[in-house]
């Protein structure tokens, strides 16, 4: 027989429902600040789940937690650098479109063997929101573009330094061969005292007496490394050698695959190099476009704004007909490429800049591209054809151009990340 609650009782019992239901509500765990970075925060619950994703990363490779306080450090210091970069890119305006995120995204699932749908099952089995890792890509797009803009312009390359890197020993051997290499970076200070020298040494002697036992590199990476990609394993990828700094430049060659290097002091710190892998580059080949463009750039008479929907309006007339070297002859502001129809011949891609790059790639031969942004303006972009070329002189200046320029973003990269966090207001909040 059901129990009935009379109407006399029945609101007295919701009532005490209720106020059991608010009193259980006030004792949950409210979200917090871990850290303020200049104008904005990082909360406690952004550093719990990004201090659980690397730690379910770092055992599914295999590896050995590293103390906790360690490990805690390393998250917090990456989330600073990031946040900072992400401070800066929505200050400059960088915007990833949902059309540009869709593709990373499906190029992150491509490079892992996975179709879409695949990704997201294998997001969920790891216990990762789909959501979430778009916002990741999304943060990471927006700090590569943020380096590229803040770092390119302080490297400069000489016609000089091309010459003398091609007839350097040095220079044949780079362009023929490439290296998968990992790093661990004990990290001093550019005037380190007495005792800061002594804790470093300690420190390096310590991961090279580990070394010797068998300890895993990319653990000692996690839980000593002060470089950037210490919660990778220390993982650099593949680089050439003139992309590292010296003196590994020269040292890598004589590594054997799976040797580690013995310490080296070098500005910024001590640090360990091991060769994971090791190609080499039978024909050097490069791929090319032939591609032509339209250039808008905002001033003081047209505003961002503007110059984005003219770009739209540009592209409108196209798509309906209208001759693109005419149009680009009437209104690109590519000094370089107007009176040619915006032809701007055949490129190598890797000599653009991301942005443009990247659209390009997407763009199949005789499609116009939609408007995009980069550093120069608004673009429109026709690609009209596509070749694979053999090596010239040409080209291998444009390959020892990229690689100098390349060495010197490395290092500028770091130079930079240390003087945006010295130069930022940071308060530690989180124990």
């Amino acid at each position: 027989m059901k129990t009935m609650l009379s109407n006399r009782l029945r609101p007295l019992v919701l009532g005490v429902a209720l106020l059991a239901s608010a009193v259980q509500a006030q004792v949950q765990p409210l979200d917090r600040i871990a850290a303020i970075v200049d104008n904005d925060v990082i909360m406690q619950s952004q550093f719990d789940q990004r201090l659980k994703e690397v730690q379910r990363t770092i055992t599914s490779r295999g590896l050995e937690l590293p103390p906790e306080d360690t490990l805690r450090q390393q998250v917090m210091d990456r989330l600073i650098i990031d946040n900072l970069q992400m401070q800066m890119g929505e200050r400059a305006g960088i915007h990833i479109s949902d059309e540009e995120l869709n593709d990373a995204v499906l190029m992150v699932a491509e490079r892992n063997g996975l179709t879409l749908n695949q990704f997201k099952q294998a997001l969920a089995a790891d216990g990762l929101s789909y959501d979430d890792a778009r916002e990741q890509i999304r943060n990471e797009i927006v700090i590569s573009r943020v380096r590229q803009y803040a770092v390119s312009e302080r490297i400069q390359v000489s016609d000089q330094e091309v010459q003398n890197f091609l007839k350097s020993d040095l220079g044949k051997m780079q362009l023929s061969d490439e290296y998968r290499v990992a790093n661990i970076l004990i990290p001093l200070s550019d005037a380190p005292s007495p005792a800061e020298l002594q804790q470093a040494d300690k420190n390096a002697r310590l991961v090279y007496d580990q070394l010797k036992k068998g300890t895993k590199f990319e653990q000692l990476a996690v839980a000593y490394s002060a470089s950037e990609n210490a919660l990778e394993g220390g993982d650099m990828g593949w680089r050439k050698a003139m992309q590292l700094p010296p003196p590994f430049d020269r040292l890598v060659g004589d590594l054997q695959v799976g040797q580690v290097s013995e310490p080296i002091r070098i500005s910024g710190g001590i640090v360990f190099l091991k060769l994971n892998d090791k190609r080499s580059l039978a024909e050097a080949k490069r791929d090319e476009t032939h591609a032509r463009h339209i250039l808008l750039k905002p001033s003081a008479i047209r505003s961002a704004e503007e110059t984005k929907r003219l770009a739209e309006r540009i592209y409108e007339r196209l798509q309906s007909g209208e001759n693109f070297a005419t149009l680009a002859k009437n209104f690109s502001e590519d000094p370089g490429s107007a009176l040619n129809g915006g032809d701007l011949n055949w490129v190598d891609p890797q000599a653009l800049v991301p942005q443009f790059r990247e659209t390009m790639a997407r763009t199949k031969i005789g499609e116009i591209s939609k408007p995009f942004q980069s550093q120069f303006g608004w673009h429109v972009l026709e690609v009209l054809d596509r070749r694979t070329t053999d090596s010239s002189t040409e080209v291998r200046e444009q390959q020892a151009l990229n690689i100098l320029r390349n060495r010197k973003f490395e290092d500028e990269t770091q130079a930079w990340l240390r003087q945006i966090r010295d130069e930022a207001y940071i308060e530690v909040k989180q124990k």
